[in-house]
């Protein structure tokens, strides 16, 4: 039977015209893994919010749903607690106490079960997601990635027939996004629980999938297993192939052994690339690093030119806690995409907070274009100085529409309202949220409100752009969106200095990658040389294929290189 039937479902929200979900239709059958994707405000996660009464948003509903064969809305909200279980985007907004403990028997104790059944569910929990070392552990003190997993288990503890996760990797390192989707697989294939699951990073969670649906403006477009959703989207030329596994996306530019199913999984891929060379000499081993030399210069750039500046940098929260930032110094020059990445909790947002002035270091000193940070004045610093996205976009947003809200960044510019507005229009329509101009922040997708921060943040024409996990809940259309824009602000002289989880962003567009690790960077160099030396800091596509290439890190690379070579052999 199936867990989940959807038919004709159309929702549109109040004071739209265009509904965000046009008459969809489809099932999810006991057990199975679905992935749901497609573009910023395509509209995946209104149709999952729709699956669940209590999170449903408010507007108008045609179609239905039905639970088993009931209709959804006619499953009382106990039932729906125990048998729908929902992971949000973001761990913090789901944690309700404050002991780890006391989080996992949560949902069960709202359910009104007995102390020996909490638990006994609890320890076998706690058990399963290897959670007994911080079982005792405050909920402030844990990493993104154990907050995530401990909304998990508490969810888990609850038994739930059906498993719906929003994004739920998205504020996560690639080790701990990692970990945490081989538990959801585990779950999936151990306990049988079904798995409904939106997300971006599509490397790892296509593989675990046995169905794929994509939704494009609100339609469904497509609905199959993961290989033949890849191949149509390829036929299609649509935007959301460029999403797809590198695996994939490679296999379909080679253009050799066609017959051949589509590899998912690096290891496929792996498989496909060695039978594809075998009896074929490898002229072209490497791809040229026309970033090569950047490190040096970034190591060893001169005063002139240095606008980031940080020496022996130390700072703790407080004192009666270990230091954060550890002996830190780093001299960024004028002009680069520096990428700094490393795992949850290893000080990188921290430094961000150093840089910007938020947070002041207990020793050291961090300069700003040869000036020492204290000595400048707020609006000497962040007007036209130092621009910074947080890693939560919300905490900018102030006004009840999009469109006030931009226009309040502007309200001390000395020019006319007339003047703003055209600048805002214009501001938003290079992000593409010109559309969304008159709704609520709030009432926006992640990746939404992600651009509409960092439209908010651009507006003040900063010298020095912080970016905290810009790529964020963004589709792969606006990440190359993104990038044009981070090159056009790269070539009129803007040092742009971005912390990010998203290894392939940084492999593609990246000047310099360095790694954060316990309080310092231990090694930075360009993206050519950081992602091919590394094991699990690196990308698929180089996975993939460093058993015959030397420093292909992107799916561009690596076509480059397959077709040179499979081109010098057949000539």
């Amino acid at each position: 039977m199936a867990a989940f039937t959807i038919e004709n479902l159309t929702f549109c929200y109040p004071m739209k015209e265009i509904p965000a979900l046009k008459n969809i239709n489809f099932t999810v059958e006991y057990g199975e893994f679905v992935t749901v994707c497609g573009k910023s405000g395509c509209g995946k996660s209104t149709l999952l919010r729709n699956l669940k009464t209590v999170l449903a948003p408010h507007g108008r509903k045609e179609g239905e749903i039905f639970f088993y064969g009931r209709k959804l809305s006619e499953v009382n909200m106990r039932e729906q607690s125990k048998r729908i279980g929902y992971v949000l985007q973001n761990p913090d907004n789901q944690i309700v106490t404050d002991k780890v403990w006391h989080e996992l028997a949560f949902g069960l104790e709202s359910l009104g079960y007995d102390t020996k059944t909490i638990r006994m569910r609890v320890a076998e929990m706690a058990s399963f997601f290897g959670i007994q070392s911080w079982f005792m552990k405050n909920v402030q003190e844990l990493s993104g990635g154990q907050k995530q997993l401990l909304n998990l288990a508490s969810i888990m503890a609850m038994q739930p027939d059906i498993l719906i996760l929003d994004e739920p990797t998205s504020q996560l390192d690639p080790i701990s996004a990692g970990d945490f989707l081989d538990t959801v697989k585990k779950i999936n294939r151990e306990i049988g629980t079904t798995v409904i699951m939106t997300e971006h990073r599509l490397e790892e969670v296509l593989p675990m999938s046995d169905k794929v649906i994509v939704l494009d403006k609100g339609y469904l477009l497509l609905d199959d297993i993961p290989q033949k959703v890849g191949d149509a989207l390829h036929r299609m030329n649509h935007d959301m192939f460029k999403a797809m596994p590198s695996p994939m996306q490679i296999f379909e530019e080679v253009k050799k052994n066609h017959e051949k199913t589509c590899p998912i999984t690096v290891r496929d891929g792996r498989n496909w690339m060695t039978l594809a060379f075998q009896g074929h000499d490898i002229v072209h081993t490497a791809i040229k690093d026309e970033k090569e030399g950047t490190a040096s210069a970034c190591q060893s750039a001169s005063k002139a030119e240095t606008v980031v500046d940080l020496k022996e940098v130390w700072f703790q929260y407080d004192k009666k806690e270990p230091f954060v930032i550890k002996d830190l110094s780093l001299r960024i020059p004028r002009g680069q995409l520096f990428c700094i990445v490393g795992g949850n909790g290893t000080g990188k947002s921290t430094a961000l907070s150093i840089i910007s002035g938020i947070l002041k270091p207990q020793r050291g000193k961090v300069l700003i274009q040869g000036k020492e940070i204290g000595k400048y004045t707020d609006k000497e610093l962040f007007r036209g100085g130092l621009g910074v996205l947080p890693q939560n976009p919300q905490s900018l947003f102030v006004e009840k529409t999009l469109e006030l809200d931009l226009l309040e960044i502007l309200s001390r510019e000395p020019i006319s309202r007339e003047e703003k507005k055209a600048k805002v229009l214009k501001m938003a329509e290079l992000v593409e949220i010109d559309h969304l101009l008159e709704m609520h922040p709030y009432d926006l997708s992640g990746g939404e409100q992600q651009r509409a921060a960092l439209a908010k943040v651009l507006l003040l024409d900063p010298a020095i752009l912080l970016l905290d996990e810009p790529t964020k809940g963004i589709d792969s259309h606006f990440k190359e969106k993104l990038a044009d824009i981070l090159n056009k602000l790269l070539e009129r002289g803007v040092t742009i200095i971005m912390v990010s989880h998203d290894i392939e962003f940084c492999a593609k567009y990246g000047d310099q990658c360095a790694m954060f690790f316990d309080g310092n960077i231990v090694t930075m160099n360009t993206p050519n040389k950081f992602f091919s030396g590394n094991s699990f800091y690196t990308t698929a596509a180089n996975r993939m294929s460093r058993h015959i290439f030397d420093n292909a890190v992107t799916a561009k690379d690596v076509i480059y290189l397959c077709n040179q070579n499979l081109m010098k052999n057949q000539g």
